[in-house]
């Protein structure tokens, strides 16, 4: 096999592993999920896990940091256009959920922070306030142009991240809503709060 193709069967086995981990995490809680769990959802011995990850922290920050990647992104992404305020933060809660619901479902953000090493606690929660800073942004935007009421942007960002990250705790896949109407639902309910009245 080729280098570049060694390398992206490694990649994408790696996101395998990660999304196995979030489920088992979620249904078990960072300390109820095995290593072996985690690699029999696989097909996998737990000696093939660890040539892609030497401990169960290793797996979990992973997980935080795939998810923050992916939003940190989103972020960027969102901030380099020329949407108005409203449509940006629109598009940050939307893609914001389906991160959540659908691709490591929460792990990033619901996970226990003191289950990852003093050095991972770090750099993860530095991660999670450079998103918030980021939204704070928009906000503080939305804010400025009048599009937004005023307020505090740091507790609106608080109150709206809180709403997004709780979803994980009781959305259920086989459920009557999915993903992309909650994302919509939610983009509703919260952008309406931040209207001048």
């Amino acid at each position: 096999m080729k280098e570049g193709r060694r390398s992206e069967v490694s990649a994408a086995t790696r996101i395998k592993i990660l999304k196995s981990a979030s489920t088992a995490f979620r249904k078990l809680g960072y300390h109820g999920a095995t290593v072996e769990q985690i690699a029999a959802a696989l097909q996998m011995n737990k000696g093939n896990l660890y040539y892609y990850f030497k401990s169960k922290e290793e797996i979990l920050f992973a997980c935080h940091e795939y998810s923050h990647d992916r939003l940190q992104e989103l972020l960027d992404n969102t901030c380099r256009g020329t949407a108005p305020a409203e449509a940006k933060l629109r598009r940050l809660i939307h893609a914001a959920v389906h991160v959540i619901l659908d691709e490591l479902h929460g792990t990033a953000l619901l996970v226990d922070l003191e289950a990852l090493t003093p050095a991972h606690r770090r750099a993860v929660i530095q991660r999670r306030d450079k998103f918030d800073h980021g939204m704070r942004m928009i906000i503080e935007e939305g804010i400025a142009t009048g599009t937004f009421r005023a307020g505090d942007p740091k507790l609106v960002g608080f109150a709206m991240l809180g709403a997004i990250n709780w979803i994980a705790k009781w959305f259920n896949p086989n459920g009557p809503s999915t993903s992309d109407e909650i994302a919509n639902r939610f983009a509703d309910y919260l952008i309406a709060g931040l209207r001048p009245i």
